[in-house]
């Protein structure tokens, strides 16, 4: 009798099916790790978040109180400087193939061109009528005689200096007397021009205000008046020239980024172009600064920046040996910007600013 081994067979169609379960197992756990894998829309949720608050920020500027240490004036003044963040986290996506933080950085790209893109390119032109110079000269400029010089070069038409002190105001006036037939000087602040000069009177920044500040007298004021306000004849009829120097800020440890001197000054001074009876108006000056901080919206309401309409680049002039804000201003109304420059370092720690304006 034959006998017949099913045994083998058996064993056989056992492996098969221990196969096909093993198989059907890693096919599952395959497919579930595809499906909880980070893909590109999933990685860098953390770039992607701080893509959308340097955006928010950005466009929101204007809501961030100034009542915690002038937090907001402090961000407003180096506004520009946060696009730098752009490029930081543009790298960081890239670097970890997050297409979620590419899409989020397009909102901080969109507002920071928004609000700057316009200074990218050069929007000077030619056929200006009046040339005019600002220039904080510096109090502890070691060669002001050198400064003066130097302006007088530049072609200026009508020139603009601040933070003279008594000890030097007899060099700029023995230096720029030939170029500049009228000057006036009030206190810090002093114009010298080439077309005549009429109706010279201080301008009061509040740097004494309250029961205190009232009872000085006005020659004791003077001698660090801050602002002026005259008129320059021009062929085409009068310019009111206002020149000003502001108060100047501090990071201080308890009260942060301080302003309250500055602020003060550009209220008074946002007054006094607000009663300006001419249509013509130039502000020439070290405002200690941007015109993108809201303590200036009373000025920039009423006049506007040559840098912003007929400059090219940001502008900046302070400090001189690497600038990063714009914080000696040229404003105007009622005249049009054609060009708008920075001119080469002096002694000072300011740049001088200049500008080209036509009727």
């Amino acid at each position: 009798m034959t006998q017949v081994d099913t045994a083998e067979p058996a064993q056989a169609g056992g492996g098969n099916r221990d196969t096909g379960s093993t198989t059907w197992r890693a096919g599952i756990r395959r497919a579930i790790r595809i499906v909880f894998r980070p893909g590109p829309w999933k990685r860098g949720p953390v770039l992607a978040a701080l893509a959308l608050l340097l955006g928010l920020f950005m466009l929101l500027h204007d809501r961030i109180p100034n009542r915690i240490g002038g937090l907001g004036s402090l961000a407003e003044t180096f506004l520009p400087w946060f696009g730098l963040f752009i490029p930081v986290l543009a790298a960081g996506a890239l670097w970890r193939r997050s297409a979620s933080a590419v899409v989020a950085l397009l909102l901080p790209v969109t507002v920071w061109l928004s609000l700057f893109g316009g200074l990218l390119s050069d929007k000077s032109h030619s056929g200006s009528a009046l040339t005019v110079v600002s220039h904080n000269v510096g109090a502890d400029n070691p060669d002001p005689a050198g400064t003066a010089r130097d302006l007088a070069a530049s072609g200026a038409d009508v020139l603009a200096l601040e933070e003279i002190t008594p000890q030097v105001k007899p060099q700029y006036e023995k230096e720029l007397e030939k170029a500049y037939p009228y000057h006036t000087v009030q206190g810090t602040v002093g114009l010298w021009s080439k077309l005549p000069l009429s109706d010279t009177q201080p301008v009061d920044t509040k740097m004494d205000y309250g029961p205190l500040g009232d009872t000085k007298p006005v020659d004791s004021k003077m001698a660090y008046n801050r602002a002026l306000r005259t008129t320059v004849a021009t062929d085409q009829g009068p310019l009111a020239v206002y020149v000003a120097h502001l108060g100047s800020v501090r990071v201080l440890p308890r009260n942060g980024f301080w302003t309250d001197s500055r602020d003060r000054g550009a209220q008074a001074l946002a007054e006094a172009v607000a009663a300006e009876p001419n249509e013509r108006v130039v502000l020439l000056g070290d405002l200690n600064g941007t015109t993108d901080d809201r303590a200036f919206a009373g000025v920039t309401s009423r006049l506007h920046s040559v840098q912003d309409a007929a400059g090219d680049g940001f502008g900046f002039s302070w400090p001189a040996k690497f600038p990063v804000a714009r914080i000696d201003q040229i404003l105007v109304r009622g005249v049009e910007p054609a060009s708008s420059w920075v001119l080469p370092a002096t002694g000072s720690d300011h740049l001088p600013v200049a500008a080209g304006i036509s009727w």
